[in-house]
């Protein structure tokens, strides 16, 4: 099971609170215990890894682990609860830094600018000196040869990389006649792949996914998540 850092951060961070506030509170996660002297902290963590539904996410989840409480601690605990589902991602960056880039590029290649910041956000989180084990390199994600052919010097330059990165994403959005899923799945994967899978557009995709890694029907969910909550 994939365990998000940010939950395990809000759970750590909750159970390394003094077990006294200054208001003389006990902190519930260290000092409450279960039937098996188990204390609230290592209910909540054993819960969370055996859910598999991302932790505490949801309102109903928060209710659950309400419920095991005391009331006493509950209304110091509860806020921090939901603050969870309030902080971003630390690893998820900010586009405000390459908007002027981001515009210019959508405009020279025709490319919806929420679409080049979905990629950007989930290749590499707005970390302009990301680079993956497989030596894609920079916002985009660029692999050097790729990286020549679309005229990107150096792959860590954000400009440079924003610009390729679009010039790419613009050749395989018309390669797949503007079908979004194909684009993004030859994207991660590479259009040769796509193409011995036999997609060519979103619904060929969509009944055809399983023919590709995982990993490639996975990013392309979630760049197309993303992509939503830039357009919200």
């Amino acid at each position: 099971m994939s365990i998000d850092p940010r939950i395990m951060k809000s759970l750590l961070q909750l159970q390394m609170l003094p077990s006294l506030d200054l208001n003389g509170n006990e902190n519930v996660l260290s000092t409450t215990t279960g039937a098996d002297g188990s204390s609230m902290f290592d209910t909540l963590l054993q819960q969370y890894m055996a859910g598999g539904t991302g932790g505490v996410s949801t309102t109903d989840e928060r209710s659950a682990y309400a419920n095991m409480m005391p009331t006493n601690g509950l209304n110091s605990l509860m806020p921090m609860l939901s603050s969870m589902n309030a902080q971003p991602d630390s690893n998820s960056g900010d586009s405000a830094g390459y908007e002027a880039w981001i515009d210019q590029a959508a405009a020279k290649y025709g490319i919806d600018p929420t679409l080049i910041k979905a990629v950007i956000h989930t290749e590499s989180g707005y970390d302009p000196n990301a680079q993956s084990s497989s030596g894609a390199k920079g916002l985009m994600q660029l692999m050097d040869g790729t990286a020549r052919g679309l005229g990107v010097a150096n792959s860590f330059d954000p400009q440079q990389n924003i610009e390729g990165g679009t010039k790419f994403l613009s050749y395989l959005m018309r390669k797949y006649g503007g079908n979004e899923e194909a684009a993004l799945a030859a994207y991660n994967a590479g259009p040769g792949r796509v193409d011995r899978a036999g997609i060519q557009t979103d619904s060929d995709f969509r009944s055809l996914m399983s023919r590709l890694p995982d990993e490639t029907q996975r990013y392309v969910t979630k760049v197309l998540n993303a992509k939503s909550g830039y357009s919200a």
